[in-house]
């Protein structure tokens, strides 16, 4: 399986479906169904029963899964596609459009 070009914490926009555009910083990453979570970006409404942390229950809305080849890197505010290259016996990210180190 190839690795994952989007790690938790980097900011990504969204380049296909209704959320087109929309940016937002990346809460979590499922790496077996090759899905992010994006702060802000596919709210979704959630039903909740009462329950001893939400004693009120009712609606909630809340971020959905987006496919991880639905988003693109943000780096200096222009999207960019993600390489690896070896630095020194540090494998690290890279920016294709500029060949800056990401991490």
């Amino acid at each position: 399986m190839a690795t994952c070009k989007i790690k938790k914490g980097d900011m990504v926009r969204v380049i296909s479906g209704a959320d087109k555009n929309n940016e937002g910083k990346v809460i979590a990453v499922d790496t077996k169904k090759n899905t992010v979570l994006v702060e802000g970006v596919h709210m979704i409404k959630k039903h909740t029963k009462p329950s001893m942390a939400n004693q009120a229950g009712g609606i909630i809305e809340q971020e959905g899964p987006i496919d991880i080849s639905n988003v693109m890197l943000l780096h200096n505010g222009k999207t960019t596609r993600v390489g690896f290259k070896m630095d020194g016996d540090k494998k690290v990210r890279i920016a294709k459009s500029t060949g800056d180190v990401i991490d």
